[in-house]
Order: C-alpha cells, then structure tokens, then sequence
C-alpha cells in the first residue's frame, strides 16, 4: 500500500474500532493514527483513548492531548486533571503534567503544586518542574528554588531551566552559583537560563561560562552573547 493510499485508509471510523479492540497494540496504533485526523475528529477520538484501561494506551492519549487540547480546552482540563491527581500510572501523571505545560493550563497549577509534595515519583516531580517553568506562575519561585537542590540532578536542571523561564529576579543569588557546577548539562542549562536576565551578574556569568572548557557550554553562552 502506497503512503497515499494509507492516509485514506484511516478514517475515524476505522481509528474509533481500532480502539474497540481487545488487543491493547491495536489501541495503541489507535491513538498514533489519530495524528492523520482532522484534529477536531481526532479530539474526540482521543478521550475515549485517555480513559482506556492500558496504561500504555492513557499515557500516548495523554501527550497528545498536547496538540488537539485547543480544540476544546475546557474538556482537555477535565481530563488532564484527572490524569494528573487520579491516574495510578506516574508515566501518565507525568505525561499529564508535561501537556498542561504545554497547553498553558494555568487552572491545574494548584494540582501541580499538590502533587509535587506528595509524590515520589522522581518522573513526576522531573515533569511537574518543567511544567511550573512553562507556565510562568511567579508562585512556583519557592518550589523551584527548592527543587534545584534536589537529589536527582534530572530535577535540579529541569529547575535551573524553569526558574530562568520565570524570569524572576530573585533566582539570580539562587542561580549564579551553579556557574562552577562540576556537570557540563548544568552548565548549559544555566547558560539558558540566565540568557533571559539581563542584570549585569547576569551578563558577567554568562561572560565566564563564554570561556568555559566544555566547548558545547562555550558555544552557547557566546551565542546568547551575540544576541544581546
């Protein structure tokens, strides 16, 4: 079959009794065939999908959510919420956290914040950070200047990132001293990070990290430079 002829073969009737399958994998290629849809079709498609009973199948529903969610946001909120503080699956509370991110779902926030607490999931934390940065709530300043701190250095350098996506002044004294940080990655986050402060400790950092010996954090910061 030629690509052509596989893009007709979908359709929402053949996606919506591919999720009426027993067989999770057909429900899974379900919800990948989806993105051949016309996104309001393939918006009430993948409601069905995100309440299936395979974790796998919730968590592809889920993310995708991150691209069809404005076709109805209010319903999108509804089941993001449910994923986030309902779902037993930390791959989905994670997924769901990363979509209300990127759907700029500032109403979840308070969730977010809840959940951070009381999980132990490093995933879930890793993505409620990520999360907190993109949706700029100057509220998330004192978890993250708590989170860069953590144990899990996936979770310290999701912080440093977001707290430079806040944009608050107060993270400067919370983010210079990673300058020296042993890992290169921190190092490159922090270049990022402090791209988006324009105080002069700010721009003298990022002079310092312009010489760094790890070329990749040299580079980056010489390009921040150059913009400014």
């Amino acid at each position: 079959m030629c690509a052509e002829d596989y893009a007709m073969a979908i359709t929402p009737d053949s996606v919506r009794e591919l999720l009426h399958s027993e067989d999770y994998g057909d429900r899974l290629r379900a919800v990948n065939q989806m993105r051949e849809l016309d996104p309001a079709a393939a918006f009430e498609l993948v409601q069905l999908a995100a309440n299936d009973g395979n974790a796998r199948v919730r968590y592809a529903a889920v993310s995708q959510l991150a691209s069809l969610g404005h076709q109805d946001l209010v319903t999108a909120e509804a089941l993001l919420r449910r994923a986030l503080t309902g779902d037993p699956e930390p791959d989905v509370q994670a997924a769901a956290a990363d979509t209300i991110g990127g759907l700029q779902l500032k109403s979840i926030y308070g969730e977010l914040m809840s959940l951070y607490h009381s999980t132990d999931e490093w995933l879930v934390k890793f993505s409620i950070v990520a999360a907190l940065g993109e949706l700029g709530e100057p509220e998330a300043f004192t978890l993250l200047q708590g989170a860069v701190t953590s144990d899990n250095e996936l979770i310290a350098t999701a912080a440093i990132g977001a707290l430079g996506e806040l944009q608050d002044d107060r993270a400067l004294p919370v983010l210079l001293p990673f300058t020296t940080h042993p890992d290169w990655q921190v190092r490159h986050r922090l270049v990022q990070a402090l791209s988006r402060f324009s105080q002069p400790e700010a721009k003298a950092a990022l002079q310092q990290l312009a010489q760094d010996e790890s070329p990749i954090v040299a580079e980056a910061a010489q390009q921040h430079q150059a913009m400014t």
